[in-house]
């Protein structure tokens, strides 16, 4: 077992795992490593827990923290919690005013709210990898009724630059949002992202910042990638949007390469 433990923070869809939902021998080959010689692999990802937590158990691993919901919530290792986990950390706010601002610049979008029990409501069906299995079909104004750790919201209308453009004149304020790969915006509550639950994790486990690590490739993991760069490592996948790269100190192949195998197997 190494002394100098590194903690590792892997992104799941378009980083560990494919678009079709498969994960390469390499990418397991390389998690199990690095797992029994003593370093903290972990997940921080934007899906909901309940969507998270069946990734773990195809990994194999049972880390001491996860990452959910782009850091709004937290989980932490409980042998005595039916899903082997509990929330530790949750972060809400009231979507109301994001949620109508929102709604009156983007017509036609869907929306999904996740609660602090990692329950969704929403208003046209959503991936079900986005927002697990605990969720109910409700109309626009339910949303509204329920403190969020989570928002999201789909344009199927919009191409990407003129989302992007929408979404520019919104003036979000008092949250924090990120932009998919397609006309896709993830929103949390002020303040919150992976990088600010994974410096949580990082004090609790003991880590420096000198020996973190970070695999992405969306730009909901921009922050999470100048975070574990300043003294660590934030590495962006091949197929990542230049922005993405740009917050990365480095840059692997795409996910299509082994990616995510390759750069971890220099640990």
């Amino acid at each position: 077992m190494t002394d100098a433990p590194w903690l590792v923070a892997l992104d799941i869809d378009g980083t560990t795992m494919h678009e079709d939902g498969t994960i390469s021998d390499a990418v397991l080959e390389q998690i199990q490593r690095l797992t029994y010689a003593g370093h903290e692999v972990m997940l921080a990802t934007g899906r909901s827990a309940s969507a998270t937590l069946p990734v773990l158990e195809r990994l194999d691993i049972a880390p001491r923290f996860v990452v959910c919901s782009n850091g709004a919530i937290t989980l932490h290792r409980d042998r005595d919690a039916p899903t082997g986990y509990r929330r530790e950390w949750v972060e809400t706010f009231d979507p109301t005013d994001v949620l109508t601002s929102i709604r009156s610049h983007l017509t036609g979008a869907r929306y999904a709210v996740e609660d602090e029990h990692g329950y969704y409501r929403y208003t046209e069906p959503f991936p079900d990898a986005t927002i697990g299995l605990d969720s109910e079909h409700v109309d626009f104004d339910e949303l509204l009724r329920h403190a969020a750790t989570r928002v999201v919201v789909i344009s199927p209308d919009h191409d990407m630059e003129e989302f992007l453009q929408v979404v520019e004149k919104m003036g979000l304020n008092r949250v924090s949002y990120a932009i998919g790969w397609t006309a896709w915006l993830d929103i949390a509550p002020d303040g919150v992202n992976k990088a600010t639950a994974m410096e949580r994790v990082r004090e609790e486990v003991g880590i420096p910042r000198s020996r973190v690590m970070a695999v992405g490739d969306g730009r909901n993991d921009i922050d999470l990638l100048l975070w574990a760069s300043v003294s660590g490592r934030g590495v962006a996948m091949g197929q990542a949007p230049d922005d993405v790269i740009r917050a990365a100190g480095e840059i692997t192949a795409s996910v299509l390469d082994d990616g995510l195998a390759l750069v971890l197997g220099t640990l």
